[in-house]
């Protein structure tokens, strides 16, 4: 019984029906080689008794084929799980590595096509699920599992290990540092945008730009925002706005999704293309739970793409409001100058004046005992004076007319006061006054004589 079911089971092989499984760098070998195997249709009966006797004869490669056949009919793709071992990438691209468990090891593949795909390449050891199919490599005979898709464990598995791997690189290389975070103008003219031109995204930026500070001109920079080379787009929209130097700030957002969804934003492409940018960017990505690469790089990161419209321009209706409050906010700043300028103004006066005074009160003391000195010393200078002027009086009044007057004597004079000094100034009949102490005398000539007559 059991040869007849090993002749069933290689009497029904034939070519596979999918080649895909065979790496592309070693092919199959092909179905001339070895013993043809016999077919339903050459079934005939022996020609003789030894041919009859003799066993059917397979080739290596009908066997092959035959149990590569079996494993792809019977066996639909599944979930395996187990820890990596000689994770491997060729240059092209393919990954070569073993899923392994405590008792056993299962040789797998993982083309190109799919790899590219792979957020990184998971570590050695690492815990993960791999969906795939069963198939034989016919080349070598080798069993193996070729994978289409893996998954770590645990909580986003490769996604966050992907994640991790490049915020480590660019937070070594100083992109992370706060420090070079530059400040978001509070008044731009000019806002660039870089997302889908199709998404929620824009409308919303778009909703809130236009609400609260519609003089603001808008420049899209429109871009793939996920799926295969979407971070080389998001990327290069980035590099066009800064180009142009027309934006003040620029805005780089998406709507929510899941991690996958959010991937273009955590490739090394987007988080290098806002590190250089010369112009202020903000990152809106995903929800407010959302965290990405660009988040972290940006200069500002904001939960969401609405949130991100409202940081980059002020209200305008609160804008308004406040500068109507500014003429009286501008009059109360204005007193509050002027009245801390006159009480500057008067404590430095007073601060001066006790200077001074501080200064002046040795030199007021100086001058005040030169005064008291001055004083005393002209008070004696005075008094010596004064008693030389009345000795001095007393000489003159000795000496004075007046004085000879009171002693009896008196001065004649003529009407135009003209002094009568001797007899000859006199003539008969003349009148002329005499000056006697307490006043004057009028007299006429009667008569003269002469100290010789007499």
């Amino acid at each position: 019984m059991t040869d007849d079911l090993s002749l069933d089971l290689f009497e029904d092989a034939g070519e596979p029906a999918v080649d895909s499984v065979t790496p592309p760098t070693e092919a199959a070998p092909s179905m001339a080689e070895g013993t043809a195997a016999p077919s339903e249709g050459d079934a005939r009966p022996p020609q003789d008794a030894d041919e009859a006797d003799r066993p059917k004869v397979w080739s290596v490669s009908q066997v092959n084929r035959a149990v590569r056949s079996l494993l792809e009919d019977t066996v639909d793709a599944l979930w395996i799980g187990g820890e990596i071992g000689g994770w491997t990438r060729s240059r092209a691209g393919h990954c070569y590595f073993t899923l392994k468990d405590e008792k056993a090891q299962l040789r797998t593949v993982m083309f190109a096509r799919e790899a590219q795909h792979l957020p990184t390449d998971p570590e050695e050891g690492m815990k993960v699920r791999a969906l795939g199919t069963l198939t034989l490599y016919e080349a070598r005979g080798e069993y193996q599992f070729v994978v289409t898709k893996v998954e770590a464990d645990g909580a986003e598995g490769l996604w966050r290990l992907a994640f991790e791997r490049l915020r480590s690189l660019l937070d070594a290389e100083g992109l992370l540092d706060p420090a070079r975070k530059r400040p978001v103008p509070r008044y731009p003219e000019c806002v660039g945008v870089v997302t889908s031109p199709t998404g929620a995204a824009l409308r919303d930026i778009l909703s809130v730009l236009r609400r609260r500070a519609p003089w603001v001109r808008v420049i899209v920079s429109g871009s793939r925002v996920q799926g295969e080379g979407a971070s080389g787009e998001v990327a290069r929209a980035i590099d066009r706005l800064a180009e142009t130097g027309e934006p003040d700030v620029i805005i780089v957002s998406r709507g929510g999704g899941s991690i996958e969804d959010l991937w273009a934003f955590n490739e090394e492409p987007v988080a290098r293309a806002i590190a250089a940018c010369p112009i202020p960017v903000v990152s809106g990505v995903g929800h407010e739970v959302d965290v990405t690469i660009s988040d972290l790089v940006a200069d500002l990161r904001v939960p969401t793409p609405s949130a991100a419209a409202e940081a980059v321009v002020p209200d305008g209706e609160a804008l308004a409001e406040g500068l109507g409050r500014v003429p009286a906010r501008l009059a109360r700043g204005l007193r509050g100058v002027v009245e801390r300028r006159r009480a500057g103004l008067s404590d430095t006066l007073r601060r001066l004046g006790r200077g001074v005074e501080r200064r002046l009160l040795p030199n007021r003391q100086a001058v005040d005992r030169a005064l008291v000195d001055l004083e005393r010393s002209t008070r004696g200078a005075l008094d010596t004076r004064r008693l030389h002027v009345a000795n001095a009086a007393g000489r003159l009044d000795a000496l004075s007319p007046l004085a000879t007057l009171g002693r009896g004597y008196a001065v004649a004079r003529t009407d135009d006061g003209q002094v009568l000094r001797g007899v000859s100034d006199f003539s008969t009949g003349m009148r002329f006054s005499l000056r006697i102490s307490d006043g004057e005398v009028v007299a006429e000539v009667l008569d003269t004589t002469t100290e010789d007559e007499s």
